[in-house]
């Protein structure tokens, strides 16, 4: 599997980020302790030899021989000398919370975190290296290094909060010989609620819900298509599904990890077919998709996916609430990196696992069969994907009930084959799937043997079959319909919500769709006073004025004692031409509606700045 330069940069980049996340701190607090020590040393190491120097009794010899011990123990490393001659003198200067013990203490807590560190990091590209080395152990693996990951970062932020509490104190301490109780204070706050949020995240669980859209096709209402496909699972010599699930998505796939479909949960092994494509697909060239599902009951892929996939959502929730959470987004890069190394790991075994079904499915059917379904499964995906971005893309409103996607695709699919568009988007296409990362297609087509010429594409992705497993499915129709209305309905109504975030409006029609989504809100202020806020903008009845969105450029809600306030930026300078013109919306009287508001005015204010970037791109 080859890694665009982008990728290694990215890569590069995030390794950089750990290592800072993991070292710029411990090292800095090793080198500051260090320095702070060798000052200490040598400001103690003169006045002790002034006071021996003034002891007018004391023999020359002597005094310079206690003077050339306490050269050679300084106060560094007095508190780890056991030497019983030294024991007044560490007692002296190492009881418990002094300076000499502090700093003693804090160089050695560095130190060991700069190694356990060291040792962290080759244990997470270690067991990234074992997910690459051997699939077998990438379950194990991963659950090893998201469980190490995740106790190791709470443990590095405790232990690195604990040393920036420390520093807060000292640094100043030393350099200004003053300290900020508030700086301190405000530290401490920070990293507790660090610490608060990276053990909730440890702890939380996370529901994993996989979800298709389609319906339950039981054997009553295809005999003939279940027989087909327990009798190719004997041939393999794996369990048939329990399930097929028909829908109108454009791909099939397998899962053995519980599928909510509607209002039913299944577990087991499932199929789901693709209605729209049985359509397109001979039976043979179905049976070689079905083939294709089936190779990876057989080799335990689904197994191992049902396994995995609930880890997985599990961690990256964890890297949601570490990015998020405040002093938390400096261990999130140690996350990433392992996540990161530990995709690549999967990207690389989903590849030779799409590989090896490929080929098991050519030697069960054909070949030929195996790779006319790739054809017409790209095709047929590239061409609805295009036709549903052309249709969403649109600025005028769809009805759902004649909006007909699927006609649209089964009118233009020859059309589109044969353009030069097709055979550009052909080379690079893949057939989608929910759960894995496919190879791209031509690389497929040399994994079965069959070096197809581009100009051979159009012609397969539009021969029509002479028989088609949909036949076979006495409900077929039925489920289309129903999946075909829901789908265009939903389709239409996320269509309708985004152009309520395009249109300025400029006309009635136009005006009535923004404010269905964005009607005027109006929160009431002290004295019956109330502030409006629309798509003009924000509106106060105490002044009988409007501040429009274009003359906003940022926003603050501001409390105090003497009423709360919106502060506007806006784009033009003041008339002084030194700064920013800003004016100022009372609120005095907003209490608990304050964050409704702030999240109303932040919603209504991002649509008016979507609006303007949709116009200019047009």
């Amino acid at each position: 599997m080859t890694v665009s330069s982008a990728f290694r940069k990215a890569l590069a980049r995030v390794f950089v980020f750990a290592l800072l996340a993991l070292f710029l701190l411990p090292v800095g607090t090793y080198f500051f302790t260090g320095y702070v020590q060798r000052d200490q040393d040598a400001s103690f190491v003169e006045g002790i030899s002034q006071r021996i120097d003034a002891e007018k009794a004391m023999p020359q010899a002597e005094k310079q021989a206690r003077k050339d011990y306490y050269r050679s123990n300084p106060p560094s490393t007095i508190c780890d000398n056991t030497a019983p001659e030294a024991q007044d003198y560490r007692e002296a200067l190492c009881e418990r919370y002094s300076d000499v013990w502090q700093f003693d203490m804090a160089r050695k807590a560095s130190l060991w975190t700069i190694v356990a560190s060291a040792l962290l990091l080759l244990a997470v590209l270690g067991l990234g290296g074992l997910a690459f080395a051997d699939r077998t152990l990438q379950y194990k693996s991963f659950v090893t290094g998201w469980r190490l990951t995740t106790f190791a970062s709470a443990a590095a932020l405790i232990v690195q909060g604990a040393m920036a509490v420390w520093l807060s104190f000292w640094v100043t301490a030393f350099f200004f010989h003053k300290y900020s109780p508030k700086l301190v204070l405000l530290v401490g706050f920070v990293v507790l609620a660090a610490v608060l949020v990276a053990v909730r995240g440890i702890f939380k669980r996370v529901q994993s819900d996989n979800r298709a859209v389609g319906e339950l096709v039981s054997e009553d209402d295809a005999p003939l298509l279940w027989t087909r496909i327990r009798h190719m699972a004997e041939r393999l010599k794996t369990a048939p599904p329990e399930h097929i699930v028909a829908g109108i998505d454009a791909n099939f796939f397998v899962t053995e990890a519980p599928l909510t479909v509607g209002d039913k949960t299944l577990t087991g092994r499932t199929l789901f077919v693709s209605l729209p494509l049985l359509r397109i697909l001979d039976q043979s060239e179905a049976d070689a998709v079905f083939g294709h599902e089936l190779a990876h009951l057989r080799g335990g892929d689904t197994k191992s996916s049902a396994l995995l996939g609930p880890k997985l959502v599990q961690y990256d929730h964890y890297r949601h609430a570490m990015r998020t959470g405040g002093l938390t987004v400096m261990i999130s890069p140690l996350l990433d990196l392992y996540r990161i190394i530990f995709e690549i790991a999967l990207a690389r075994d989903s590849r030779e696992r799409e590989f090896k079904a490929d080929r098991i499915a050519a030697k069960l059917i054909s070949p030929a069969a195996i790779a006319q379904s790739l054809v017409k499964i790209a095709a047929y995906a590239q061409y609805r994907y295009k036709i549903e971005d052309e249709l969403f893309g649109r600025n005028e409103r769809h009805d759902n009930t004649t909006l007909g996607i699927a006609s649209f695709v089964a009118q233009g699919l020859a059309p589109y084959a044969a353009s030069d568009d097709f055979l550009s988007a052909m080379k690079h296409a893949n057939v989608p799937h929910p759960y894995d990362s496919h190879p791209a297609m031509p690389e497929r087509l040399r994994n079965v043997g069959m070096a197809l010429k581009e100009q051979d594409y159009g012609g397969i992705a539009v021969r029509v079959p002479a028989a088609t497993w949909v036949q076979q499915i006495l409900t077929a129709d039925a489920i289309e319909q129903r999946l075909w209305s829901a789908y265009e309905q939903q389709f239409a109504q996320d269509h309708e919500r985004s152009l309520a975030y395009r249109y300025e409006p400029v006309n009635d029609e136009e005006r009535a769709v923004v404010l269905k989504y964005f009607p005027p809100v109006v929160f009431q202020l002290k004295d019956d006073d109330t502030v409006e806020v629309s798509i003009e903008g924000i509106r106060t009845s105490a002044d009988e004025t409007t501040v429009f969105w274009d003359a906003v450029k940022a926003l603050e809600y501001k409390e105090s004692s003497f009423g709360n306030a919106l502060i506007v930026t806006h784009p033009e300078k003041n008339a002084l031409g030194l700064g920013a013109k800003t004016s100022k919306i009372k609120l005095a009287g907003m209490k608990k509606e304050k964050d409704q508001f702030n999240a109303t005015v932040g919603h209504y204010w991002q649509r008016h700045q979507i609006m303007r970037a949709h116009q200019q791109g047009a």
